[in-house]
């Protein structure tokens, strides 16, 4: 399966898919004005690599704020990841926060309580 990579914009994270290592990375702002329709492409990517992932997948989400449509749209890309670790068991998600940030730490938490798969909050120092 190709990678999956789209850039940063001050209103949409950069996402990258490198499928052979089993890295996801999703980081930045998350404030698109369609949320599904800039997901939706990344989300059947990734899909793709559910069927046929790497022996280990390691995800890291380092996102500085997401508006409430784009909740709904990482909830779905937590949701594939609880299903690749169901079927391959080799999924760690690692979600970062800055220190002085407590509501994503809290989010995260949150998510953490959602899914079924291992789930690391990690602060980064500022």
């Amino acid at each position: 399966m190709s990678d999956y990579f789209i850039k940063g914009t001050m209103e949409t994270p950069e996402i990258e898919l490198n499928s052979e290592e089993g890295i996801l990375i999703i980081k930045g702002r998350s404030i698109p004005e369609n949320s599904i329709e800039f997901y939706e492409p990344f989300i059947e990517a990734l899909g793709k690599y559910v069927n046929n992932p790497s022996d280990q997948t390691k995800v890291d989400f380092r996102l500085e704020y997401f508006n409430t449509s784009s909740s709904k749209c990482i909830l779905d890309i937590l949701q594939l990841l609880q299903k690749l670790y169901v079927e391959n068991g080799n999924v760690t998600i690692d979600w970062c926060y800055d220190e002085d940030d407590e509501e994503i730490e809290e989010i995260g938490q949150d998510y953490s309580h959602m899914i079924n798969v291992p789930f690391n909050i990690k602060v980064i120092a500022n």
